[in-house]
């Protein structure tokens, strides 16, 4: 297989976010308890790291939310499907309101907020974050696992937007 050139009249940070505009990721919300009460925002960029121990990534930017999930000690990503969509939304608009009664939502008895429509609620405790760039790489250790299994369709950010995607279908040969 041959590859075209690389285009060398555009900067590589430009390529860069075209390039992942175009790799769709599935969507989470992550919340944490900051000093004025509960925060949370919408990531795409949520990935797993390790089995033994159960750990995670993710990265945060600017913003109130993202400053206080990155100096959290635990958090709680929240795996969400096609049926949180207006969870999504509200979470990734820094205006919109959230942890509101229509959210149904509670504080752990351990202090993290916990959305319980969320398919998955992965409390962790963050272990590693390294500054890069404008944004903190944040790993963490999965302390334990809610399931929800309402059988919702899988939600995934692409080309910045959110889609939906159909039940797999089975593999040709």
């Amino acid at each position: 297989m041959t590859y075209p050139q690389p285009l060398q009249s555009e900067p590589v940070g430009d390529l860069f976010r075209a390039a992942f505009r175009s790799h769709p990721a599935g969507v989470a919300i992550i919340t944490a308890s900051g000093p004025d009460g509960a925060v949370g925002l919408t990531a795409s960029s949520v990935a797993s790291v390790a089995v033994d121990p159960a750990t995670l990534a993710f990265s945060v930017t600017s913003g109130r939310s993202a400053s206080h999930v990155a100096a959290a000690e635990r958090i709680v990503v929240h795996l969400i499907g096609a049926d949180q969509l207006e969870l999504a939304r509200a979470f990734a608009d820094p205006a919109a309101p959230r942890f509101t009664q229509d959210m149904d939502w509670e504080l752990l008895p351990t202090g993290e907020p916990l959305l319980r429509e969320a398919q998955w609620a992965l409390r962790c405790e963050i272990v590693h974050r390294a500054p890069l760039g404008g944004s903190v790489l944040l790993a963490a250790t999965v302390l334990d696992i809610r399931p929800n299994l309402g059988g919702s369709a899988p939600l995934v950010y692409h080309d910045r937007e959110f889609h939906t995607l159909l039940r797999s279908v089975q593999a040709v040969g």
